[in-house]
């Protein structure tokens, strides 16, 4: 029976893909040439996706906007283009990102226009180097350099990170992989609950709420999400763990997954962890203002019995991270629709 279980798994898998594969539209990965504008438009069959975004101006990179198949922005506006009605907390949650908030005792997650100048030796930015190339087709890619810095502007990581773009008439796909090497010295990652692999979305997706509350970072700065009007407010969290809304926070989880309407349009956006992931499966930094997370580096943090995470990477020592995020529009996507993108993820990388 366990043999016929694992062949009927193994075929579904192999549909799924087989299928996706047909109804894939061409990914186009153009690099935007503009003296003002340092980014990288992806668009799924003509349309718009994500550009990645690399201003100097900013303390990192990130992808932004984030467009559902249907048209919908998932990510919020501000502080890039803020919009009527949406919050304005927390100026470092920009489009989707990756970076940490201890790292050699800096903080790469919090850093953003918010921090005083006197401070900003306490944080970390990260620079773009280069664009290795930005490849089109049924997949796109792109392959990006860059330095995770301290303020005077010295390296403590170099960050290899490939992008897979890929999608069809109903999803969207995109595969993160970061490889991090210490380069000039010993370089620990300490357990924090600032990470990792993140997107803020869109007004639509938080949770209802009539709540204000205040967020303390490591360093004891408070963040106040105010209470708003809750109309159209739709969002709600569902992991692989069996959880909902609020309780998602600080489980483990294969996946999470989001969902809510916009546009009169049911959209649902999944981050997805992988196996060989170390931390794995990742505690889920969700919460419902609208902060959709999950980091591999955090477990203490979050929870006061688990173990607490310290990596250490030695001078030439790399840490490979791979995240998966994935968002459809209209039909629900379902804990089993879920668990056969997590297989077929888990296969690859």
């Amino acid at each position: 029976m366990k043999k016929i279980s694992e062949f009927l798994l193994t075929l579904v898998l192999v549909l799924t893909t087989t299928a996706g594969t047909i109804n894939a539209q061409t990914v186009e990965v153009k690099l935007v040439r503009a003296d003002d504008m340092h980014k990288v438009d992806v668009l799924v069959g003509d349309k718009l996706f994500t550009s990645y975004m690399y201003p100097e101006n900013l303390e990192k990179p990130f992808l932004y906007p984030v467009i559902a198949p249907n048209g919908s922005v998932i990510t919020r506006g501000f502080p890039i283009e803020p919009r009527k009605g949406e919050r304005v907390d927390h100026p470092h949650h920009v489009g989707i990102w990756f970076n940490y908030g201890n790292v050699n005792g800096l903080d790469f997650w919090n850093n953003s226009s918010a921090i005083p100048a006197n401070k900003k030796d306490l944080y970390g930015h990260i620079v773009v180097k280069q664009i290795v190339n930005a490849k089109s087709g049924k997949k796109g890619t792109l392959t990006v350099v860059s330095n995770w810095d301290d303020n005077k502007g010295h390296t403590l990581l170099v960050e290899n990170t490939k992008y897979i773009f890929s999608g069809d008439k109903s999803s969207r796909t995109i595969d993160h992989i970061s490889t991090l090497t210490a380069v000039n010295e010993t370089v620990t990652f300490t357990d924090n609950k600032e990470g990792m692999f993140a997107i803020r979305v869109d007004r639509a997706f938080e949770m209802p709420s009539n709540e204000s509350l205040i967020f303390t970072d490591e360093k004891g700065n408070p963040t106040t999400v105010k209470a708003t009007d809750n109309t159209g407010v739709t969002g709600m969290y569902t992991s692989s763990s069996g959880k909902k809304g609020d309780a998602v926070w600080s489980t483990t989880n294969d996946w999470v997954l989001l969902s809510g309407i916009k546009d009169n349009v049911l959209t649902t956006m999944g981050i997805f962890d992988h196996p060989k992931n170390i931390g794995y499966p990742s505690h889920s930094h969700a919460r419902g203002y609208g902060l959709f997370s999950t980091n591999n580096l955090g477990a203490n943090a979050y929870n006061k019995d688990a173990e607490k995470i310290i990596v250490t990477l030695k001078k030439g020592e790399s840490l490979t991270l791979r995240h998966r995020f994935y968002v459809q529009s209209g039909a629900e996507l379902t804990p089993d629709g879920a668990n056969k993108i997590f297989m077929e993820f888990s296969k690859l990388y």
